[in-house]
């Protein structure tokens, strides 16, 4: 994986820099996620794993402080860019004591926004040219960085939803998750789908991926609660 195909989460509140800042990184190559309060942005950085988050700190439902300790004491160290308007040296030490990988000022200049969240990539991932390994289960090789499937070598054609229902599956195997759950997770936060939705995207990686989708190894069904993925 190339830095030019990674993935950045911005929360943000404001919606003229949430709108800016995403059209920018997406001109520079990189996928984008978006959120636009701190509740939002946290179940997003937890069931998405971005490769880096921009985060405001003065956000509705839970300030970035919040999250950032969040996401910490979660064990995750996913790197964070602090962007807030709060330029107090107490605040920067704040927010780098909790976990930030670096903190930029408002108002921020474009280009140097961008530069310090390449070094950040640079720093944490330094064999960023190398792609890492395919994930694997059963007879199945999943290229999460190109996006591609193979099951015994041939190729498997998924939708982008299928794709991201499986990437989220793969993230966390062993886990059970409530129908509502995986529509947040793989769907989106807002996302307004049903258990139907759910039921109907699994019947088709179980048609797609187990040896026989009546009696599936990988894609369990957890009677009450909802789904897991075991590899």
């Amino acid at each position: 994986m190339t830095e030019t195909t990674r993935r950045i989460l911005v929360v943000e509140d404001d919606l003229s820099i949430l709108a800016g800042l995403s059209m920018n990184l997406r001109f520079e190559g990189y996928e984008v996620l978006q959120a636009q309060d701190g509740r939002t942005g946290l179940a997003r950085a937890l069931d998405e794993s971005p490769d880096l988050v921009v985060l405001d700190l003065m956000l509705p439902e839970l300030n970035g402080f919040e999250l950032l300790k969040e996401l910490r004491q979660r064990g995750r160290d996913t790197p964070v860019v602090v962007l807030s308007a709060k330029g107090m040296e107490t605040d920067k030490i704040l927010g780098l004591n909790l976990g930030a990988d670096d903190y930029v000022v408002k108002p921020f200049g474009l280009q140097e926004l961008l530069a310090r969240i390449k070094a950040v990539l640079r720093r944490r991932y330094p064999t960023a040219g190398a792609a890492p390994p395919p994930v694997t289960f059963g007879d199945v090789s999943v290229d999460m960085s190109a996006r591609t499937v193979a099951r015994n070598g041939t190729p498997v054609d998924l939708t982008a939803q299928e794709f991201k229902l499986l990437a989220h599956f793969l993230g966390h195997p062993g886990r059970t998750f409530t129908r509502d759950e995986l529509l947040s997770g793989a769907w989106g936060y807002h996302y307004e789908g049903s258990a139907r939705t759910v039921d109907n995207f699994m019947r088709q990686l179980r048609l797609k991926f187990e040896p026989d989708p009546e009696e599936p190894r990988h894609f369990l069904t957890v009677r009450g609660l909802g789904y897991r993925f075991e590899r």
